[in-house]
């Protein structure tokens, strides 16, 4: 919480993406014959899940077990979690008739989030529990697509051929967002990130067009409970300056530009989350270091950094590798 209010730290803070996640045996031995879905809707899994890698990896922050597509699924949108294939709704949305079906999230449709995150609270005492959300972008890619794309071209066309649908698209979306978000923060959350994964599909002029007034809107929302926002996206690295100018307090980056370099493009004000690549984890223990070397390197005259990968952590990476990357930022950086 230090880092992400620019406040000395006595170390790097580090936590990771999906890191209560398919990396972990004991994550796929608790899962084991129950639907992804199923598992976020139950608080006895959603804090043992969330548990599991503050235990094993002595990470500085737990993150709240769910997915982006929850809040949707707990207004009676028609979807599933496919295994190999991500996110798929049976009807998408794409006429202003199809509006309809995105009433309101209330606090009763997500009442497991409460229990989960006060479950987790109590157990995690001085540790934070950073809570999440999917940004309005990248849900209503996910409802216009039908499921994932690497085009986004249905997506893309309604953004571009009927701008006033889309807008009142992303809106609702927002709403949704927000309620889901203020539902964490009320019920314990220390810090909150809106995950914005596909942005990075984005030309600048069009994402400040049509999709940071919709991500604005969410940030500026929660902004009264003073608890720290953090945003990201994959591949912004042209959007950083916008991503910042949406209200974050944090701004997280990507492999793919280097963190001084990031920092000049959001601009001062923002602390900086990132940005290790994923798959350096793979390499052999003094590759890693060598490449943790350059990232703390690369953010060592930033106002607040929390160390973290440039993306999730990808499944087949060995836990214990991560286990190590954690003590080694606490042990190169201590201060």
């Amino acid at each position: 919480m230090k880092a992400c209010r620019r406040e000395p730290v006595p170390h790097t803070p580090v936590w990771f993406m999906r890191q209560a996640g398919r990396s972990l045996p004991e994550y796929r031995k608790v899962r084991e014959g129950i639907a992804m879905l199923d598992s976020c809707t139950r608080p006895d899994l959603i804090t043992e899940i969330t548990l599991q890698p503050v235990r094993r990896h002595g990470v500085d922050a737990a993150v709240y077990f769910s997915d982006i597509v929850v809040p949707l699924k707990a207004i009676g949108i028609d979807l599933d979690i496919k295994p190999g294939v991500g996110p798929v709704v049976e009807k998408p949305i794409r006429t202003r008739a199809d509006l309809a079906r995105l009433r309101d999230l209330t606090p009763d449709d997500v009442s497991y989030v409460t229990e989960a995150v006060g479950l987790l609270t109590a157990e995690l005492g001085s540790t934070p529990l950073i809570g999440f959300a999917g940004a309005p972008f990248t849900l209503a890619s996910y409802l216009v697509e039908g499921g994932p794309s690497r085009t986004y071209e249905n997506a893309k066309a309604i953004m571009y051929g009927d701008p006033e649908l889309w807008a009142d698209l992303l809106d609702r979306l927002a709403e949704i967002t927000t309620a889901f978000l203020k539902v964490q923060i009320e019920a314990g959350a220390s810090a909150v990130q809106l995950f914005d994964s596909w942005a990075g599909a984005l030309a600048p002029a069009d994402y400040r067009r049509s999709v940071l007034p919709a991500s604005s809107k969410v940030l500026k929302a929660v902004e009264g409970y003073g608890v720290p926002r953090i945003h990201f996206g994959v591949g912004t690295g042209e959007l950083l300056q916008l991503m910042g100018e949406a209200g974050a307090d944090v701004v997280g980056v990507d492999y793919r530009v280097a963190l001084d370099e990031a920092a000049r493009r959001v601009g001062p004000g923002k602390a900086l989350q990132g940005n290790l690549d994923p798959t350096v984890l793979f390499a052999p223990t003094e590759a890693v270091e060598a490449k943790t070397d350059e990232v703390l390197e690369a953010a060592k005259d930033l106002e607040g950094h929390i160390f973290n990968l440039g993306h999730g952590v990808m499944p087949t990476t060995d836990p214990d590798s991560l286990t190590r990357l954690t003590e080694y930022v606490h042990t190169r950086t201590a201060r």
